[in-house]
C-alpha cells in the first residue's frame, strides 16, 4: 500500500459534468444510462476511495506514532546501556588502578595509634574451602549475620575432629570438621536483602583476591555484581522484578561454576545475560499467579538443574 502524502479529507468531490471528464462520463452512458447518472455514478465512486483514503490516513497515522515511540524506547535503552557501560568501565579502571598503586589507596582511620590491630573479620571454614575449591558459595558467608555466626561457632565450638574427603587427585585428604559442614542458618542468595547483597559483594571480592583467585575471574565476577546492581530490576519499585533479578544471580553463579570444569567450559559471567533473565521473570511472575494468596517474598521458583 503506497503511503499517503497528504490529508485525503481536504480533497473536494470534482463536478464530473465538466468537459473535463466528458470521456469518463461517455464511456458508461447505454440505453438505461444517462449521462447525467454515470457523472452521479463517478462521484459515488470517488466518495467511497475517499473515504478509503481517509481510514488508510488515520491508520498511517497511528503507525507512525508507533515507530516514533519505539524509535525513542530504543533510543533510551541504548543511552542508558552506554552509560550503565561508561560506569562499569570507569569503575573497573579505578580497580586497576588501586591494584597498581595499592600502597596510596590503603584507607587510614582518623584514630591515635592503636596499641594492637583490630579483631579481623573471621569467615566460615566452610566457604574458604569452597572458594579454595573454585565452587559455588552462598553469599550469605559475607553478611553482618554469616560473619557474626562464623565469630560464634568459632567461639563456642569444641570439635576439632577430622573427617575424610577425596583431594582433586583422587587421594584421601583429612580435613577439619568445621570446614565440611555448611552454616545451619544458610540464606539463599535469592532470598538476600538488597543491604545484604550489597555488603556481601566487596567482603567476597576481596577474599576471592586474597585466595589467589586468576584476576580474570574476579574481574569477571565484580564486573557481574556490579552489573546486577545497577540493573533496571534492581532499581525497580516492583517486588517481582527485584526477586527476579535476584534469583537470576544466583543461578547464573551457580551454573558458572559448575560449567567451570566441564568439557564446554564457562563463559564470560559479567555479560548480563538479558534473554534468560527475562525468562526468569517470566519464572517469578508465574510462581506469583499460582499461589496469589502468598505474599511476594514468600513464592517458592522452581530452580533448573544446571
Amino acid at each position: 500500500m503506497d503511503r499517503l502524502h497528504s490529508d485525503p479529507r481536504f480533497l473536494v468531490c470534482p463536478d464530473f459534468m465538466t468537459e473535463r471528464y466528458r470521456v469518463s462520463r461517455i464511456s458508461m452512458v447505454t440505453a438505461t444510462v444517462t449521462e447525467e447518472q454515470a457523472a452521479g455514478t463517478l462521484r459515488n465512486i470517488w466518495v467511497t476511495t475517499n473515504e478509503d483514503l481517509c481510514l488508510q490516513w488515520q491508520q498511517q497515522l497511528v503507525e507512525d506514532e508507533r515507530q516514533k515511540a519505539e524509535k525513542q524506547r530504543i533510543d533510551e535503552e541504548e543511552h542508558e546501556r552506554q552509560r550503565v557501560a561508561l560506569q562499569l568501565e570507569e569503575a573497573t579502571a579505578r580497580a586497576d588502578e588501586k591494584k597498581k598503586n595499592r600502597l596510596k589507596h590503603i584507607p587510614i582511620p582518623m584514630r591515635p595509634r592503636p596499641f594492637a590491630n583490630d579483631e579481623e573479620a573471621l569467615i566460615s571454614e566452610f566457604a574458604i574451602r569452597k572458594l579454595d575449591k573454585g565452587q559455588y558459595i552462598e553469599l550469605y558467608y559475607w553478611t553482618n549475620h554469616g560473619l557474626e555466626d562464623a565469630m560464634i561457632n568459632y567461639r563456642t565450638r569444641d570439635d576439632d575432629s577430622l573427617v575424610p574427603t577425596t583431594g582433586e587427585d583422587g587421594s584421601t585428604v583429612w580435613i577439619s570438621a568445621a570446614s565440611s559442614k555448611p552454616a545451619p542458618g544458610v540464606i539463599a542468595d535469592r532470598h538476600l536483602s538488597p543491604a545484604d547483597f550489597a555488603q556481601a559483594i566487596p567482603r567476597i571480592v576481596a577474599a576471592l583476591e586474597e585466595r589467589d583467585w586468576p584476576q580474570q575471574c574476579v574481574l569477571m565476577l565484580a564486573q557481574f555484581w556490579g552489573g546486577i546492581m545497577l540493573h533496571r530490576y534492581w532499581n525497580s519499585r516492583d517486588l517481582l522484578a527485584q526477586r527476579c533479578i535476584m534469583l537470576f544471580q544466583e543461578e547464573q553463579r551457580r551454573a558458572w561454576h559448575n560449567a567451570i570444569p566441564s568439557s564446554k567450559g564457562a563463559w564470560d559471567i559479567s555479560v548480563i545475560d538479558e534473554p534468560t533473565l527475562a525468562r526468569t521473570f517470566e519464572r517469578v511472575y508465574r510462581a506469583s499467579l499460582i499461589r496469589p494468596d502468598l505474599p511476594r517474598a514468600d513464592l517458592q521458583v522452581s530452580v533448573p538443574f544446571t
